[in-house]
């Protein structure tokens, strides 16, 4: 799904993020042939509540987020670790400066398809690109060290809609890892839905169109445990952290979703938060 929207937004006139690799994943997926790739493929554009409104907003969020990874490492980091990886193609389609090492983290099935789309497009990474087989529920740190990864020198993580499906506990668990393997000079970028969402919110038509249009029930995916405050928690271990919403974004660039009533945006949260 993430994938098909970071393909229409690439194609937009307006477009915010480009990811050329985006739509062959939808393509060789096998059971998305009915999926928009282009926003003119989309009958009611924008108005559309998945590929327009929910669209736009993966489009968003993929572009800040590319932004805090190019900054990040233009400030010195030169480890990068994607947790929960998924279809991300970072590794490719940035303009990495020279030394970049980018750790992508996921389950196997998930890297494997992934490099099999990658290698029959003759893909080669613009950075050196270490995947990692591993469940981000479980112990992943010491697979993370066995590939490489040098807890003395700064590092950059990025957990992109990632958090909303991990039990609490698993939350707690990666947060802290990131605190101790992020030395000074190092960076962190997750979201977060904030508490439990009511029923009208529940009701909105995002969730309504996901499960309509791709058979996908978003709110059975997200896990219902109480959430913990993870920018409280590296605010307090010493990092700068700040807290925005996709709207803050909206604004800054001028187009991306806007507020609306009964919003099932309106409790997500992007974290930012530097270690000086």
């Amino acid at each position: 799904m993430v994938a098909a929207a970071r393909a229409i937004e690439t194609h937009r006139p307006d477009s915010l993020a480009r990811d050329d690799y985006a739509e062959h994943f939808v393509r060789a997926a096998g059971t998305c042939e009915s999926w928009p790739l282009r926003p003119q493929e989309v009958p009611a554009g924008d108005d559309d509540p998945l590929w327009g409104r929910l669209g736009r907003y993966f489009g968003l969020r993929t572009r800040v987020l590319d932004d805090f990874v190019l900054r990040s490492v233009s400030a010195g980091a030169r480890q990068v670790v994607l947790l929960g990886s998924g279809l991300d193609t970072r590794a490719f389609r940035l303009d990495w400066p020279p030394g970049c090492v980018v750790f992508e983290i996921d389950q196997g099935p998930v890297l494997n398809f992934k490099q099999e789309v990658l290698d029959g497009l003759g893909a080669t990474p613009g950075a050196r690109r270490v995947p990692i087989a591993g469940d981000l529920r479980d112990d992943w740190e010491k697979s993370l060290g066995d590939a490489g990864f040098d807890p003395a020198s700064p590092s950059v993580w990025l957990a992109e809609g990632l958090m909303l499906y991990l039990p609490g506990d698993a939350e707690r668990r990666l947060i802290d890892a990131v605190d101790r393997l992020g030395v000074r000079g190092s960076a962190v970028a997750f979201e977060v839905k904030l508490g439990s969402e009511r029923r009208e919110v529940r009701s909105s038509a995002v969730y309504s169109a996901a499960k309509q249009q791709i058979g996908v029930d978003l709110l059975t995916l997200f896990d219902a445990e109480p959430r913990p405050d993870s920018a409280g928690h590296l605010a307090s271990r010493g990092w700068v952290t700040r807290v925005t919403t996709p709207f803050d974004f909206t604004r800054t660039f001028g187009r991306g979703p806007e507020p609306e009533a009964d919003d099932a945006l309106a409790s997500n949260r992007w974290i930012f938060a530097t270690r000086t």
